[in-house]
């Protein structure tokens, strides 16, 4: 179904039908049929447990094999990505016509470096004699920088005799569109255009259907023995003890002709990169604690979010994931922001600013945008420009508006920064109108969604899967539908419009907004509650009939106050129950309920960017213990994951003892809120916040987990002042003691 083929944020679904037996389309950038073997990749039973590698700097990421290569096959889309389009959809590296064999590949922790480490199988060589295995030692070093992804290619000779040597790099690309990528199919295609051959440059070009040129040029050091347009060659005498170097850069719609030689600008550009993501990390609060293996995790969790940051004219703003949503995503980037906020308050400048520049200021059905509508995903690929996926400028998200407000003002109450919210203030109450003409359908006071597109997403909340809003008996969900998490969003949208026009001395409209938000509480917990259940429904659909399902859905109301506190108690004691925690997290359905599946999407699975918002709310209605062991649920599946990072989400199975989370096969990372969840929950249980007024940093009720006796925070910034403290846990108790500060910051402990 094509519905299910472009719903952007369910990759499984569109993964799913991609094919590798139809070859790419032109025989000058791409080899012919019989040579795809040299890329291929196939099997679906060798696909789920295949490890891949990526690199994001930018709008190009890139997706590769363990071994350093760009494969090609059925279910596979590996490759260099940019602006959503894939510049460079093969790569091979072979040494004596053979492919080497994988000792190590990791990405560095700073996220800058794929370092990739072989040797050879054993050999015949062109003089009739024999290497060997394991006597030459192969280096990969690959990062990406400004639109150019650079790879150095070390050859060390551990054999105590000379050999005569040959290496060969393949090379072709598509130019296919992320979304074509994936498996959707297209009727018709631009027109790849003759290959331009230098002495060591090859350049790639295609012509698109909406008449833009784009361009993949790969340069290569030494100059090759030989140079086609899809093959390198190259032959090395080694010594023993010598080893031999390879450089290749590959540049995306380069503007000029590089006079750096590759070498050199490798060099360069590594460090470059490396200075950019260390400058801009070192905004954020540090962390240290008594515990390693945490540290390696929150390390990998920072480093994460800085490198998914790209920076545009309006700020820094995080892309939602990498390989497939790694690009401008609206809810993604506000929740990324509400995560982290307290590390980093300018990540959620530019997120404010670059999605209040980018509201909706017209009716188009096709993008599903209203006006004062925000933005959910914007998508620059071929595909995209000529309509052929809605997501060019898209607006197909229910939460993202209200959330926006919300966001605006926990930015002022972290920073004070009332110049900023000044420049927002008429795109907050955009936001406020598009909820009350334009979000709430039916005048019933809830804010409901229905798509306009016929082609767009069906369901617009976070779980936007086509089967994630059902009633008790499994039957989908008929729309418009009010989803239970939006009503609180939209509850503490209108508290937050009108604590900053009170700042901003609007304060008639602010009365009105305080209203409002009264008025929506009463009416929520009548019309939403269920007994039966012993938690709020996950939505209503649109006869305005419960969909009486328990969900993670509800443990987001607790973000807000419009939970009374008895009725509180109640989802947090849901959430928890075992039906729903599974010792790794809390499900999105619990088990139990008729569409519960722990390999589904979102009926069943564990997202820890769920898991953190949950522990969020728990501990903003006190439930501090219930938060903590939340948090040692993420940290032990961090334990267990490829480079401690915690991805976009695992199976929901139970768990068990001496064994990790379930993975689930297409699970991005890393994703965003993902990165940022280890921060969120060490905030939640701290109970850390911030009173920009009287500069002072605030802990309420604090806790520390068991595997954590002592931490240390670093540049808690608030008021231009920071703080240092160390938080040592006695028993049950924590102790925090001030290491440095500034000369007028203060602590307060709250009991």
């Amino acid at each position: 179904m094509v519905e299910t083929q472009i719903n952007s944020k369910h990759p499984d679904d569109v993964i799913s039908s991609a094919r590798a037996d139809t070859p790419p389309p032109s025989p000058h950038t791409i080899p012919e049929p019989s040579q795809l073997d040299e890329f291929s990749l196939g099997g679906s039973s060798l696909l789920a447990s295949r490890r891949i590698h990526a690199l994001k700097q930018g709008d190009l990421f890139g997706v590769f094999d363990q071994t350093g290569d760009i494969l090609w096959g059925q279910d596979i889309a590996d490759g260099l990505y940019y602006h959503d389009t894939r510049y460079l959809s093969g790569l091979t590296f072979r040494l004596g016509g053979q492919r080497p064999v994988l000792l190590s590949a990791v990405v560095r922790e700073n996220n800058v470096m794929l370092s990739v480490n072989l040797t050879n199988e054993t050999l015949a060589l062109n003089d009739g004699t024999r290497l060997a295995h394991d006597l030459l030692h192969v280096l990969r070093s690959r990062f990406l920088w400004e639109g150019k992804c650079f790879e150095r290619i070390e050859i060390r000779n551990f054999d105590v005799a000379r050999h005569d040597i040959s290496c060969d790099l393949r090379f072709f690309a598509d130019f296919a569109d992320l979304f074509e990528a994936r498996g959707m199919k297209r009727k018709k295609r631009g027109e790849n255009l003759e290959p331009e051959l230098g002495e060591s440059d090859v350049s790639l070009s295609y012509r698109g259907l909406d008449d833009r040129i784009r361009t993949t040029r790969i340069l290569f050091s030494p100059t090759p023995k030989t140079l086609s347009s899809d093959h390198a060659t190259f032959d090395f005498s080694i010594e023993p003890g010598q080893k031999i170097l390879i450089h290749v850069e590959v540049q995306c719609d380069p503007t000029s002709c590089s006079t750096v030689p590759p070498g050199r600008a490798f060099l360069q550009g590594a460090v470059a990169a490396r200075r950019a993501l260390r400058l801009a990390s070192s905004r954020a609060t540090a962390i240290a604690t008594s515990n390693e293996i945490f540290n390696e995790a929150i390390r990998r969790s920072i480093c994460d979010i800085y490198m998914l940051l790209t920076e545009k004219k309006t700020g820094p703003y995080p892309y939602a994931g990498v390989p497939w949503f790694s690009t401008v995503f609206g809810r993604d980037a506000l929740i990324t922001s509400m995560q982290t906020l307290w590390l980093d308050p300018l990540i959620t400048k530019g997120v404010l600013k670059y999605l209040a520049l980018n509201q909706a200021d017209k009716e188009d059905p096709q993008a599903d945008a209203e006006p004062g509508k925000i933005l959910h995903e914007v998508r620059l690929g071929e595909m995209a420009e000529l309509g052929e996926v809605p997501f060019r400028r898209y607006y197909g998200s229910v939460d993202a508006t209200p959330l926006f407000v919300m966001l605006a003002g926990d930015y002022l109450e972290r920073t004070g920064d009332v110049g900023t919210l000044s420049e927002l203030w008429s795109h907050v109450t955009r936001a406020i109108d598009w909820i009350e003409r334009f979000g709430d359908r039916d005048g019933d006071g809830f804010v409901e969604y229905g798509r306009r597109n016929r082609d767009g997403l069906v369901n617009q909340g976070w779980k936007d899967s086509y089967d994630s809003i059902f009633h008790a008996d499994g039957t989908l969900a008929e729309g418009p539908i009010a989803l239970c998490e939006v009503q609180a969003y939209v509850y503490a949208a209108r508290r937050a419009a009108a604590q900053i026009g009170r700042r901003l001395g609007q304060t008639a409209y602010a009365t009105h907004q305080d209203e409002k938000a009264d008025a929506l509480r009463v009416s929520f917990n009548l019309t939403f509650w269920n007994d039966d259940i012993g938690t709020y429904v996950i939505a209503l659909d649109g006869n305005k009939k419960q969909c009486a399902i328990r969900s993670s859905n509800a443990g987001h109301v607790l973000l807000t106050d419009i939970a009374p506190a008895t009725r509180a108690a109640q989802v947090v004691s849901t959430l928890m129950n075992r039906n729903s925690f599974s010792g790794w997290g809390i499900r999105t359905i619990p088990e139990g309920e008729v569409r519960y599946n722990p390999m589904a999407y979102h009926n069943g699975s564990v997202w820890p960017h769920d898991n953190a918002l949950i522990a969020m709310g728990f501990a903003r209605h006190g439930f501090r213990e219930e938060a903590t062991l939340i948090f040692q649920a993420l940290f032990d599946a961090a334990l267990y994951t490829d480079l401690r990072r915690l991805p976009e989400l695992f199976c929901g199975f139970t768990r068990s003892r001496s064994e990790g989370p379930v993975r689930y096969p297409v699970a991005c990372s890393p994703q965003a809120w993902a990165a940022a969840t280890l921060p969120a929950l060490l905030q939640a249980i701290l109970g850390l916040r911030y009173d920009p007024g009287t500069v002072t940093v605030e802990f309420v009720r604090p806790s520390l987990p068991e595997s954590i006796d002592t931490l240390v925070l670093f540049n808690l910034a608030v008021g231009g002042e920071s703080l240092t403290v160390r938080i040592v846990r006695t028993g049950e108790e924590v102790a925090i003691n001030v290491v440095e500060r500034s000369s007028s910051i203060r602590m307060l402990i709250i009991n």
